[in-house]
């Protein structure tokens, strides 16, 4: 093989450009960035992108709400059980020593 002529030349520059043909169209096919001519990066869209996130941060709200109303009500109980001036703790303890009928 002549490595002199011009068509090694041109056969080097084919190979390189089915070489990145084919790394590009991989890299697209399974989702990672593809870059540009000028450096910029490509990412493969989602379309369903918008939908999802309004899904995810209207439940994000309603499991924070939820959380909210969990908490208040844990603080209630823990105000109801520790608070001695309401004298539940005595009528707890009359209710268990009365005997049952």
């Amino acid at each position: 093989m002549d490595f002199h002529g011009a068509d090694f030349i041109l056969a080097i520059i084919g190979m390189s450009t089915v070489g990145w043909i084919v790394t590009t169209w991989i890299r697209a096919r399974h989702g990672y960035p593809v870059e540009g001519e000028w450096g910029g990066t490509t990412t493969k869209a989602d379309p369903h992108a918008d939908r999802k996130f309004e899904l995810l941060s209207n439940e994000n709200q309603r499991l924070n709400g939820q959380v909210d109303r969990l908490q208040e009500r844990i603080s209630t109980l823990e105000r109801i059980v520790t608070d001695e001036s309401l004298g539940l703790t005595r009528e707890i303890e009359q209710l268990r020593l009365k005997p049952a009928n």
